[in-house]
């Protein structure tokens, strides 16, 4: 129940006061990784394990040390430090910023506007991209963020003990974006692992987060989408998300697109309209529902534990 109540505190926190630089957080991380890559990188694969291993399993076994000797002093100890940890992991409001403003922005017809925000938030120019364009981006960055700045989250914090499990899921996103993302051959070598790491995280919260989407939305579409379109998508975690998201809403996702001026090819995902303000509308709807049916579910769990 703890775990509970550390949820619903650190969402209420974050919606009354939220992070408003989170910059702040990437620079001791980037530090963080370099340090471990600066000792480790020697060109080989099996280097990048060790310091993906050494970067993150006592980053989280400390975590987990760190929760127990605070609820041993005092509960509330334990769940302030519960709280704080979600606080700093998940990132409700991160997206939630660009996408309100996009929102609004197409309601209002102001698609320069529109386009700036979105260049902000993908960080790449979108200048040139139509109306349809731009609402279809923003539903997929906001399915996507979801997934990964709450729910997934949520699912490693209430399946570890303490913020253990929070601070690992980012920890290893966020090695996985640094080392694993590269053109350098050296460096994307030495993140493979990083990488696959990722990966093999990613593949029960995805699943979870999908069909969350499935439940509180069009049930049969979500599922058929899922099953026939997710593997087209190059990230197979992101393609089950978006492909359940798009069915659950009704709209048509991927596709190609201008980006920097070269055509970006992407598989269509999702049935029925092409995007379009309104469905922005869907896609908050969408997260909230999901959101509450995740919460009411541990409420569930958790009475069910205390009654047993």
């Amino acid at each position: 129940m703890m775990g509970l109540v550390s949820l619903i505190v650190a969402l209420v926190l974050e919606q009354w006061r939220p992070l408003s630089d989170r910059r702040q957080l990437f620079a001791p991380a980037e530090g963080y990784a370099n340090f471990f890559e600066r000792q480790f990188n020697a060109g080989e694969r099996h280097h990048g394990r060790i310091a993906w291993l050494l970067a993150v399993l006592p980053a989280t076994a400390g975590a987990w040390m760190a929760y127990n000797l605070l609820l041993v002093a005092s509960p509330l100890l334990g769940l302030a430090f519960n709280v704080a940890a979600l606080y700093l992991t998940m990132g409700f409001r991160q997206f939630s910023h660009y996408f309100t403003g996009i929102q609004l922005a197409l309601k209002e017809d102001d698609l320069q506007r529109a386009r700036e925000l979105l260049s902000q938030w993908r960080g790449h120019a979108c200048s040139d991209l139509s109306r349809e364009e731009v609402a279809k981006l923003a539903i997929e960055e906001a399915l996507v963020a979801s997934h990964r700045r709450v729910f997934a989250v949520v699912f490693w914090f209430v399946l570890l003990p303490g913020p253990s499990g929070a601070i690992l899921y980012r920890l290893a996103d966020f090695l996985s974006r640094r080392w694993g993302s590269s053109d350098a051959s050296e460096l994307s070598v030495f993140g493979s692992f990083s990488r696959q790491a990722f990966d093999a995280l990613e593949w029960l919260p995805a699943r979870f987060t999908a069909a969350s989407f499935a439940v509180v939305g069009d049930f049969e579409d979500a599922i058929f989408c899922w099953r026939t379109q997710a593997a087209t998508w190059p990230d197979a975690a992101l393609g089950i998300v978006l492909a359940a998201g798009a069915g659950a809403i009704g709209v048509r996702l991927g596709n190609p697109f201008v980006r920097d001026g070269v055509l970006a090819e992407r598989p269509e995902l999702g049935l029925g309209e092409e995007a379009d303000s309104g469905f922005l509308d869907s896609t908050v709807g969408l997260v909230w529902r999901a959101l509450v049916l995740w919460l009411l579910t541990l409420l569930l769990l958790g009475i069910a534990s205390a009654v047993s």
